[in-house]
């Protein structure tokens, strides 16, 4: 979503959040039975619309992000959200209760004032047995200012409060690891030097960088749990209990 500089291709450590957590979330929705009735809050732009197509696909978000911001940290230019079925504030969904078998949330979480209250309210909408799916970041810089209220959830806030709300966790899966979040900030140097420091890296400097960047592959490769430490974040699917 955000530019990472990548230099010569020496490695791709550092390049696989975004593409990883795609590519569970895509595992999980085509896991869907056909004709389930989804709701995706917080959908922005409808990322994964194309991959609902088996479903019964209902887009919700409070729609007030304009791509610009209030221009402090990473902002996305623009931003389409023309095309929502809902418009509302997520915490209070104009929706019956027990209305869908899915609830889909991506990267939402750390722009919600009060994160509990938007579980509260899935739980309410959610039939018993229905399926939450839902990512948000472990450590996060900030972007969509000034809709960036956390900077990441850790594996206590799921274990914690999702079973306060009546959820019950499947599955929880861990994006990336230490080595892989260094690399991925690493490649990104570039970027906020030119914007905060009105300069960028010399030929030397970038050398430094693809070595450091070459390091930080092999380390990745022989992690045991640096995760625990620090990762991109979490990947979660729960039931309602």
């Amino acid at each position: 979503m955000f530019p990472i500089y990548a230099g010569k291709p020496v490695t791709t450590a550092g390049t696989r959040n975004e593409s990883t957590r795609n590519a569970w979330v895509e595992r999980i929705l085509k896991k869907i039975p056909p004709g389930s009735r989804l709701l995706d809050a917080g959908a922005g732009e409808k990322r994964f619309g194309l991959a609902c197509s088996h479903l019964v696909y209902v887009s919700q978000d409070f729609s007030q992000y304009d791509g610009q911001g209030d221009g402090k940290g990473l902002q996305t230019g623009t931003w389409d959200q023309k095309c929502l079925d809902i418009v509302s504030d997520i915490t209070a969904i104009p929706e019956p209760d027990a209305s869908f078998d899915v609830i889909l949330c991506t990267e939402v979480f750390e722009h919600l004032p009060q994160p509990l209250l938007a579980l509260r309210e899935f739980s309410r909408l959610l039939k018993p047995g229905g399926k939450l799916v839902l990512t948000a970041p472990f450590c996060s810089l900030t972007h969509f200012a000034p809709f960036h209220f956390y900077t990441g959830f850790s594996r206590y806030f799921y274990e914690t409060l999702l079973p306060i709300c009546g959820f019950e966790i499947l599955e929880r899966e861990v994006n990336g690891n230490y080595f892989e979040y260094i690399a991925q900030e690493l490649r990104r140097i570039p970027m906020v030097a030119e914007q905060y420091a009105g300069d960028r890296p010399g030929k030397l400097e970038s050398f430094a960088m693809r070595v450091l960047l070459k390091m930080l592959e092999r380390l990745s490769g022989e992690d045991t749990g640096s995760s625990d430490l620090l990762h991109f974040g979490s990947h979660v699917l729960a039931v309602k209990r």
